[in-house]
């Protein structure tokens, strides 16, 4: 047997979305022995995990993130997170999606790490976008390159009002309080949308998604987290914005951004289109060919963190952070999140004291690994980190359970409006994080489930809140109803109050539908058509029968 059939192989499918790469690698996954995936966002993890265990069953399949391990005793195959991939476990296959986001300044250089390091024993899949491509040739010499084109073609529709936007449209913007002003609009003009934000939990997402896939609304308003897998039937995308801001400051789209997100336009074999909302005005040309054409510089570098880290002392663990990349096509990634926390930690006396041999210092770097789903500055985030390592070096070597009841219960509240909700979600998700960590906690599996109920509660009255504020629900109902020609169940009073499909409509006066208006509907167009096609189909039986009672 020659050396070239013992090599295991490794192959980059790279190309733009909606070409399939996902099913691809699950594909030569489940025709392993063994297998690992690693997504970059836990919903894509959650979502492709329930895809291959209605196929294999729930016994073979492992679902491991930051905030959800299950891990069958008997699983054959691995769907994780990038960052929650364990490396060391040997299988048949292993594939990386969305390895572009080496690039990405704040999570690149765990995908760097992958790359360099993460390996089946017989075959790696890398999947990405085409702009990798020079470097990882140069990075992986010995993988195999395969092109993938799109399904469908993706064209531009120039800017549209919000109020003219076609069915099935999805508005991205950038930031949460754009999201909610623009879904408020719509909701005023159109009837409703759904909302998708990177910072919802993925039950409540999936009630969002749900909603606009089953037709109950039209529309969705979401940030670029659309751009990343989320697979829904959207034939348009429009921009509300071309800048974001990057965590340091304003900047434009570059076009591969926004190739990203305008392919969640067109899925499959339906062709799709992408375009702004009027205020933001036309595309520039060359961003338009670039987008239609799948044509964008290559990246430069990829961002890397060294990842032999040394734990002799915290000086010596800084020191190892901080050494420089030598390869060329890679940068030092500049200080993340657990960085950050460890520098704040390390000006702590009494930390350092408990930190005094490489099991504790082993252990300060885990627990300043607890990422911050908060968001909130980093000093914040380092004083809980740094009350959690306390606990677990002080006698007990656990965090009290009163001292976690206390935070759940406080969290376990469904009160509040949007934001509220929204903050105890990531406030809940830190804790989720941590029950996960068995060695951490007393019956860590109880707090598990504590945390998940906790955290479901709050997304199921998340998806309330924002249903109550970007849908009408009465618009929506008689709408679908009408387009999929479903025969509606009215009623008339004696008093000549017209309710339709249990919603209350207006009232007859002799033969005449005078419809009610509500909820500040007056400039709801869609509404009152809505309304007024539902009353006519609805009320001709009762209309003719007082024709005939005059004739």
């Amino acid at each position: 047997m020659s050396s070239d059939t013992l090599r295991p192989r490794i192959t980059a499918v790279l190309g733009p979305t909606n070409t399939g790469k996902t099913y691809l690698a699950i594909d030569r996954m489940l025709g392993h022995a063994s297998g690992m995936i690693g997504f970059p966002l836990r919903l894509l993890a959650r979502e492709n995990y329930d895809r291959i265990v209605r196929i294999k069953g729930a016994a073979q399949v492992a679902l491991i993130t930051g905030e959800e391990r299950i891990v069958p005793r008997e699983a054959r195959y691995i769907v994780c997170t990038v960052e929650s991939m364990p490396v060391d476990r040997r299988v048949s296959f292993l594939a990386v999606d969305e390895v572009q986001l080496a690039a990405d300044p704040d999570r690149g250089h765990i995908f760097t790490h992958r790359i360099l390091h993460a390996r089946g024993q017989l075959e790696t899949m890398f999947l990405g976008s085409e702009t990798i491509k020079p470097l990882l040739r140069r990075l992986v010499p010995d993988a195999e390159f395969v092109t993938r084109p799109r399904f469908s073609s993706l064209s531009y529709g120039g800017p549209r009002k919000l109020t003219r936007l076609p069915r099935r449209s999805a508005v991205v913007a950038f930031s949460a309080a754009d999201v909610y002003s623009i879904a408020e609009l719509i909701r005023r003009t159109r009837g409703g949308t759904a909302v998708v934000l990177g910072a919802l939990s993925p039950r409540t997402r999936n009630a969002q998604v749900g909603m606009f896939q089953a037709g109950e609304v039209d529309h969705l308003v979401a940030t670029d987290a659309i751009g990343m897998g989320l697979n829904m039937d959207i034939d348009h995308v429009a921009f509300a914005a071309l800048r974001k801001f990057d965590g340091r400051a304003p900047r434009a789209l570059d076009a591969s951004e926004v190739a990203q997100i305008a392919g969640r336009a067109g899925r499959h074999m339906n062709d799709g289109t992408f375009g702004t909302t009027s205020d933001v005005g036309a595309m520039e040309p060359e961003l338009i060919e670039r987008v239609e054409n799948h044509q964008f510089p290559p990246l430069r570098a990829l961002y890397w963190r060294n990842p032999d880290l040394r734990f002799a002392s915290i000086e010596g663990l800084l020191g190892s952070l901080a050494v420089p990349a030598t390869v060329p096509g890679l940068v030092r990634t500049r200080p993340a999140d657990d960085q950050l926390v460890l520098e704040a930690l390390a000006r702590e006396e009494d930390i350092r004291r408990a930190a005094s041999a490489p099991d504790r210092i082993r252990l300060l770097w885990e627990v300043c690994q607890v990422p911050d789903f908060r968001k909130v500055m980093p000093e914040t985030h380092a004083r809980l980190l740094g009350q959690v390592y306390r606990y677990l070096t002080a006698p007990g070597r656990r965090l009290p359970t009163d001292w976690v009841a206390t935070h759940l219960a406080a969290l376990d509240r469904v009160d509040g409006d949007i934001h509220a909700l929204s903050d105890r979600i990531a406030n809940i998700r830190v804790w989720t994080y941590m029950s996960h960590r068995g060695d951490w906690l007393q019956d860590s599996l109880h707090w598990q489930e504590r945390a998940r109920a906790v955290e479901d509660r709050l997304s199921d009255a998340l998806h309330d809140r924002l249903t109550q504020r970007f849908v009408d629900v009465r618009t929506s109902v008689l709408a679908k109803r009408l387009r999929e020609g479903e025969p509606l169940l009215a009623a008339v009073s004696k008093t000549d109050a017209v309710t339709v499909e249990g919603h209350h409509l207006g009232h007859l006066e002799g033969l005449t539908f005078v419809p009610e208006k509500s909820d500040g509907l007056a400039a709801n167009r869609t509404a009152d058509r809505a309304v007024a096609n539902a009353a006519a189909r609805a009320l001709r039986g009762e209309i003719a029968r007082r024709v005939q009672t005059l004739t």
